[in-house]
């Protein structure tokens, strides 16, 4: 079999899982304890770490629901996490030795919700391989709407004309450390009149992963007259800088505040970052695609990159046997 020893997270592992990650070429600061743990009460949960001759070599972000293991669903993204120098062979007998573990657990299926692409430090696909190797299920396909920063990109009319209008109407932008007006007056009030919905992040929630990480997580509010119009909430990332919220008024058509704003981010805050992720536009499961708001990304230049969800019975760890020629 294999000679790697896989255990459950524990918070005695806090430093040696944080210190890891900082090492990975495929972790982001979504991956941090302090991150994971802002809603442990949330989930049950069942990160794992994997060892050989006492080294770790890789981490699984994860939580448990019954007899499933989920990358956890806490987290916009995830999967295995491994280091720089970590060969294909590593990552297939590491990924055997998670599936070997958790088969022993009585975990029937574990569905991995990979990394896209764009948040890679360097190529770190080794897991897309190893999954199509254990017949991993494709469940879910998310589109991302993306800019590549280094290539020249096309903005369309329509949001030129709107940049004008906020010039016309002298809007002007703040990054602020508080989350209170935007999340009270614009975010709350229009996820529930048009989706009945709360934020993922709580007002309380979003202000202590601030503070926590503050080099990473930002608020960019646009104001017209001193009221506040429209903003958005920027993760970012070393490669990336992702919209986690984004809202106006409803009735701000007239003053072009996200024109405005996604202007000043792509083109000025922004400009040297690679990636400018806007997010997805899909519905059910990735099933369905919110055609107004691709667009509406589309039309600042951006184009797709893909998101996979995968199932995979924790009983075809034997699949990963005599892969190697």
């Amino acid at each position: 079999m294999t000679k790697y020893t896989v255990k459950k997270y524990d918070q005695n592992d806090f430093a040696i899982w944080n210190d890891f990650l900082a090492k990975a070429k495929n972790a982001t600061f979504l991956f941090h304890r302090n991150f994971m743990q802002y809603h442990q009460d949330r989930f049950e949960d069942f990160s794992l770490l994997v060892f050989k001759n006492e080294k770790l070599l890789a981490v699984l972000p994860a939580n448990k629901e019954g007899d499933l293991v989920y990358s956890h669903q806490g987290l916009t993204y995830g999967g295995l996490v491994y280091k720089d120098q970590t060969k294909l062979s590593t990552v297939l007998a590491v990924f055997q030795s998670v599936l070997l573990f958790l088969n022993e657990s009585g975990i029937q299926k574990l569905i991995v919700k990979t990394l896209p692409s764009i948040y890679h430090l360097k190529p770190a696909e080794e897991i897309l391989y190893v999954l199509f190797v254990a017949q991993g299920k494709l469940i879910r396909r998310d589109s991302l709407s993306v800019i590549d920063l280094s290539q020249k990109n096309t903005v369309s009319k329509i949001r030129k004309r709107g940049f004008q209008k906020a010039v016309s109407n002298q809007l002007h932008i703040k990054e602020e450390n508080d989350f209170e007006l935007f999340w009270n007056e614009i975010l709350i009030p229009n996820l529930d009149k048009k989706h009945k919905a709360i934020p993922v992040h709580s007002l309380e929630e979003i202000s202590r992963l601030k503070v926590l990480f503050p080099d990473n997580i930002h608020q960019f509010n646009v104001y017209f007259e001193d009221k506040i119009v429209g903003g958005t909430t920027v993760f970012e990332t070393e490669t990336v800088a992702h919209c986690q919220y984004i809202s106006k008024l409803e009735q701000d058509d007239r003053l072009g505040s996200l024109d405005f704003l996604y202007q000043h981010l792509i083109q000025e805050r922004y400009a040297k970052k690679r990636f400018f992720d806007f997010g997805i536009s899909n519905e059910n499961q990735g099933k369905k695609l919110n055609e107004g708001l691709s667009y509406w990304k589309e039309s600042f230049g951006a184009s797709t990159i893909i998101h996979d969800f995968y199932e995979v019975e924790t009983s075809n760890y034997s699949l990963l046997n005599n892969v190697l020629i």
